[in-house]
């Protein structure tokens, strides 16, 4: 089964969410040049292992299960991503980063490895020519 690329604006959530619905979208900050989705592949930045830090558009998922402050309260979660698990390996990006891919994951500083994950690679279907033919 081929896995899709994850780009910029893909859906992200962290297993450590009080709000297990709370979801945001990973920023591409770490290139300018490589880009994916369309046929000129030139719409949407991809994501690499170099995505880290506070990487994401609202910079929360809600409150943080293991930032507890006592009688059922949780500190704002801030994900800070330390690292990426599981990217496509093959190829390396001008910035020294392997692409993501929709099953990859992230380790949070506050987190545990691999607690955020993409549960939408971001990409949007395009209809070709082909498919209008058919």
């Amino acid at each position: 089964m081929e896995k899709y690329v994850a780009v910029d604006g893909a859906t992200c959530k962290c297993k450590f969410s009080q709000n297990r619905q709370a979801e945001d979208k990973l920023v591409v900050k770490s290139q300018k040049k490589h880009f994916a989705n369309d046929k000129g592949a030139n719409k949407k930045l991809i994501a690499s292992t170099k995505e880290l830090g506070q990487t994401f558009e609202k910079g929360t998922f809600s409150n943080c299960l293991n930032q507890p402050l006592g009688n059922n309260q949780y500190n704002l979660c801030i994900p800070s991503v330390a690292e990426w698990i599981n990217p496509y390996e093959k190829v390396t990006l001008g910035n020294q980063g392997q692409i993501l891919l929709e099953d990859s994951k992230a380790s949070c500083k506050f987190g545990a490895p691999g607690c955020i994950e993409i549960t939408k690679h971001g990409q949007i279907a395009e209809v070709g020519k082909q498919q209008m033919q058919k």
